[in-house]
C-alpha cells in the first residue's frame, strides 16, 4: 500500500521546502494543501481517517507546516481533537522548522557538554526556536537562561517552558542593553542565538570575555551573524577555544531529523511527533 503524507500548511502557498523533504524522505504521494486553519481542516483529516481500514491507516500520515508556528500548534490540536479510538493517523508538526532546528542545536550541543551540568543562554529565546531549544535542555537538566529584549517575555516563556518541563530550571533574563547581556551570559557553558534573521546579538569582543563558554551555535543563516565571528558553515571549529556551530553546519543534522521524522509516521498510526519525540529521533541517528 502506497505512502501517502497530507501536508497542510498554515500559509497560503504550501512550502516547496517541506514538500522536497517528504519526497526525499521516501513518500509515495503527497498532498498539499495551503491556507488551512482550524476552521476548515475538518473535512481534511476525516479524509484522511476513514478511507482505509484500521490495519492501513498507518501508510497515512499528516505534516503540519507553514510559517506561523503560533498557528500550525493551534492546528495540531484541532487535528488530533477530531481522532477517536484507533481510527486516526500520524502526525507531525515542524512549523517554521521550529522542533527540527532546535533538536539539531540541541544535539550539536550534547556532543561536547553534559547538558545535566551546563548552564546555557538562549538568545532570542522567545522565538519558536528558542522556546523548544529551553524545552530540550530544561529537560535535560540543563540550567536555562532564557534571553530577550523585554524582560517579561522572557519570563512568560520560562513559565511557558515549565508547564511541559515542571522541574525545569529556568530563569528570564533582559538582554536589551549591553550590560544586561554580559550579566546574562556570565559564566554560561552554552550560548544558542535563535534571534531574528540578520541580527547580530553578541560580538566577538563580548564572546571572547566569556571565559566559562565552551560551545557556540548560531542558527541565523543570514548576514550579519547572531554570534559575530561564527561562520555560518561551521561545524565544531574551534573560534577563539570555543567549539562552534554556524546554521548550515547545524542544517545537516535538521535535515536528517525531519527526514526520519517524516518516515517514521509510517510505522505506526498513532504518532505525534512534536518537540521531544523529534528530538528523540534525532538522538538515533
Amino acid at each position: 500500500m502506497r505512502k501517502i503524507l497530507i501536508q497542510l500548511d498554515t500559509d497560503t502557498l504550501p512550502s516547496t521546502f517541506d514538500r522536497v523533504v517528504a519526497v526525499d524522505a521516501g513518500v509515495d504521494e503527497l498532498f498539499t494543501y495551503g491556507g488551512v486553519t482550524p476552521a476548515n481542516v475538518t473535512s481534511l483529516v476525516h479524509g484522511a481517517m476513514f478511507t482505509r481500514g484500521p490495519k492501513d491507516l498507518q501508510n497515512t500520515a499528516i505534516f503540519i507546516g507553514g510559517s506561523n508556528v503560533a498557528q500550525g500548534e493551534e492546528l495540531l490540536a484541532k487535528v488530533q481533537s477530531l481522532f477517536f479510538g484507533p481510527v486516526r493517523v500520524s502526525v507531525m508538526m515542524d512549523s517554521n522548522g521550529s522542533n527540527t532546528t532546535a533538536a539539531a542545536a540541541v544535539l550539536a550541543a550534547a556532543k561536547h557538554l553534559d547538558l545535566s551540568q551546563t548552564t546555557a543562554l538562549i538568545l532570542g529565546g522567545t522565538g519558536p526556536v528558542g522556546q523548544r531549544a529551553a524545552q530540550l535542555l530544561a529537560n535535560r537538566g540543563a540550567m536555562v537562561r532564557v534571553g530577550s529584549r523585554d524582560q517579561a517575555n522572557a519570563a512568560k516563556t520560562c513559565d511557558a517552558v515549565r508547564s511541559k518541563v515542571p522541574n525545569g530550571k529556568l530563569t528570564g533574563h533582559s538582554t536589551s542593553s549591553a550590560e544586561s547581556l554580559m550579566a546574562a551570559a556570565d559564566g554560561v557553558n552554552l550560548i544558542i542565538a535563535c534571534g531574528a534573521a540578520g541580527v547580530q546579538l553578541l560580538s566577538t569582543e563580548q564572546r571572547k570575555s566569556l571565559s566559562a563558554l565552551k560551545v557556540a551555535i548560531d542558527l541565523n543563516a543570514v548576514p550579519p551573524a547572531g554570534l559575530q565571528g561564527i561562520d555560518v558553515f561551521d561545524k565544531a571549529v574551534d573560534r577563539d577555544g570555543v567549539l562552534s556551530y554556524g546554521a548550515i553546519g547545524v542544517g545537516g543534522t535538521k535535515m536528517k531529523i525531519h527526514r526520519a521524522a517524516v518516515d517514521r509516521l509510517f510505522s505506526k498510526n498513532d504518532l505525534v511527533l512534536d518537540t521531544e519525540p523529534i528530538y528523540e529521533i534525532g538522538q538515533t541517528l
